[in-house]
Order: structure tokens, then sequence, then C-alpha cells
């Protein structure tokens, strides 16, 4: 492999930044997987109100990749602020030594560099998508001139790689052609590794999300625990995301805030353990497309309870949980007794991740499409 090493320059819309952490911080994960057969740089530009210039440029090694990232002032003028992001992007560029492919991350706006890559350099580049802003009713609010140029970025793509193929169809029928091979998110199975034993008591339900209602519906999980104790009281539901304790107050009203716990965000790392003891992980997303925090949750060997909405149907074995109908708490509250009464070998789980998501599986996946002809 080694005389196949490419130089891949990781071109991204979201990534964490000082501004915003975790801001995809799945990408973060494929660039690290890819980098295990090829050198990876990264370029990310985002907006911060605390810059004090202009553009302030940070370049520095983040587990083993060159990350190369600009901070731009925020401006309401468009024309300064496209001038001030387009300045931002050759002075990255220069950081960057010479490299082999553009893998860009998110179709636009950053497409447009890929594009100038290509017409002007000659490097080919392929996508990967993981937006939910194409599935219907968001893709309403994408402007026309976002369309006809994401036609363009997608056309020239060498590969489009959406993380599902529901996604795919998204992108289809709003009219977007290329190349298309999906690639999922990645798993790092070796920290996500399976629980020990099969824990019994007290009956855990595991959360993590970003904790906005009109997405993960939180509260429609806590309206169902209301029920779920009436079936039995040795449980807990335990909420790991940013703004949490918002929630108290429905649970409160509910009478069940001594089941909950909530917890603020905390780092990736930490998950881990809460994934491993939990009983069982609930989802009940209005629209997805492929969330990691389910194939790290089979990772640990946990079960899931999960909407049957993007791309999650996909990737979801018979005998690893339920899919359920969004909004739908009578069926959430059936499938949590379900999985009360049922065993899941929680190393069938982890043996799916290691050869669907785990980086090597990702790494190989992505190397195919960059090294062929």
């Amino acid at each position: 492999m080694e005389h196949n090493k490419k130089h891949i320059l990781f071109l991204c819309g979201w990534y964490p930044s000082r501004v915003l952490p975790n801001n995809g911080d799945f990408i973060q994960r494929h660039a690290e997987a890819v980098s295990l057969l090829h050198q990876v740089s990264v370029i990310h530009i985002i907006s911060d109100i605390n810059a004090t210039r202009s553009i302030e440029v940070d370049s520095k090694i983040v587990n083993g990749i060159h990350t190369h990232i600009a901070y731009v002032k925020p401006t309401k003028n468009n024309l300064v602020k496209f001038q001030r992001f387009y300045k931002a992007f050759f002075l990255l560029l220069k950081k960057v030594t010479h490299f082999d492919v553009v893998h860009l991350n998110k179709l636009f706006p950053f497409g447009l560099f890929a594009l100038y890559l290509k017409w002007f350099l000659k490097k080919e580049y392929i996508i990967s998508e993981h937006w939910t802003g194409y599935h219907s009713p968001q893709v309403q609010k994408i402007s026309k001139i976002e369309v006809f140029l994401s036609k363009h970025i997608a056309k020239n793509a060498k590969y489009v790689c959406p993380v599902s193929v529901d996604l795919e169809n998204s992108m289809k029928k709003l009219g977007l052609k290329g190349a298309f091979v999906r690639v999922p998110n990645v798993v790092d199975t070796k920290l996500f590794a399976s629980k020990k034993h099969q824990t019994k008591t007290p009956y855990t339900i595991l959360h993590v999300s970003n904790m906005q209602d009109h997405h993960k519906n939180v509260s429609g999980i806590i309206n169902t625990i209301a029920r779920f104790k009436e079936y039995t009281t040795d449980f807990s539901l335990v909420l790991i995301g940013e703004n949490s304790k918002k929630y108290k107050k429905l649970a409160a009203q509910l009478n069940v805030v001594n089941f909950i716990k909530f917890i603020e965000h905390i780092p990736h790392q930490e998950v881990v353990n809460y994934m491993q003891e939990a009983s069982v992980f609930v989802l009940f997303s209005n629209f997805e497309n492929l969330p990691c925090v389910i194939l790290e949750s089979f990772s640990c060997g946990t079960p899931v309870i999960s909407t049957n909405v993007g791309g999650v149907n996909e990737f979801f074995p018979n005998n690893f949980g339920y899919l359920i109908t969004p909004k739908d708490e009578e069926a959430l509250l059936i499938k949590l007794q379900a999985i009360h009464k049922t065993y899941v070998s929680a190393e069938k789980l982890h043996t799916y991740a290691v050869t669907h998501f785990s980086k090597e599986v990702i790494a190989k996946q992505f190397s195919n499409l960059y090294l062929s002809n």
C-alpha cells in the first residue's frame, strides 16, 4: 500500500473548531480513518465573533492530522464576507504541501473551492455528504442559486458519497447527478468496545443528542417515560447533551424528574461508559441521515430503539432492537417494555459494527475511490 499512499486534502464546511468544538466531529473521524492509509491535511473556514483581525489562521496537528483553520471576522456585508472567505481559502491552501486528491465534506458552499481546485490545479475531488437539509420538508429552504451551483459541484465530482442511500435519493430528487457511492459514518470500535457483561438492573435508558426538540423529540421520550413508570419503577433515563436541563420542567410536570439524570455535553470519549452501561439506547428523532450514536451503541453491544427515518434502516439488522414510526409514543412504550425482557448478544452487535463501520473498513472504502481510475 505504501507506494499508493496519497496526500488527501479534506476541504470541510463543518469541522471542530474553537467556535464550535463538536461541529462535524463525524467528519474529523472520517479524516482520522483515512489517515490510517494516506496523509491527510484539513482546511476549514468559520466565522468567529471573537476574531481580532479580519482573518486569523490557526495551524496545528490534531490526532496526527495537519489541521488548518481560518477564523473570519463576521460582517453583515455579503460581498465582504465572500472576499474574506475567498482570501482565507488561499491563505490556508499555502499551508498545505502538494496534495493529490480533494475530499470535500458537505457539498455547498465549499464545493466552489473544490471546483476551483479541479479547474485550475487539475485536482479531482470526491464528496462526502451528511446534510439532513436535502430531505423534505427542509429541502424547500434551499435557494435556486444554491441548487444550480450544487448541480455543477456534484456533476464535476469523481464520486459523491452520501452516508446513506436514503440521502442519495433525496439528493437525486433535487436534481443532483453524479457517481454515487454510499460510504457510512465511522466508529472508533476500539474506543466503543463491547460491554463486558449484560446489565440487568436498574434498567437504564440512554439518549445522547444535541437536545433540539424539533429534531430529536426529547419531550416525546420524557412523555413516554411518564407512562413507562407504571410498568416498572426500577429504571432510569440518562439524557446527555447540551442544555439537557431545559427538560427538567417537563419532567417535573410529569412527575418523573427523579427517574432522569440530566447530563450536560461531555467529551466523546466519556460517552462510552454510559453506552456500555445502558440497557437500551433510544433515538426518537423526526428526521436523520445515519446517526453515529446508533452505530456507537451497536459497537458497545447496546440494543437500540430508533425511529425509522433517513438511512437508519439501511444499517439496522434484525434483533438489534426496534424501529418505530416518528412521534409514536405508544410504540416507544411497547418496545421499551419488550427490550426490558429481551437478551441481545453484545458481542454480536459489536462484531457487526467492526465489520461495517470501523476505521479500517471505512479507510479502505475511501482509499478505493481515491485510487480508482
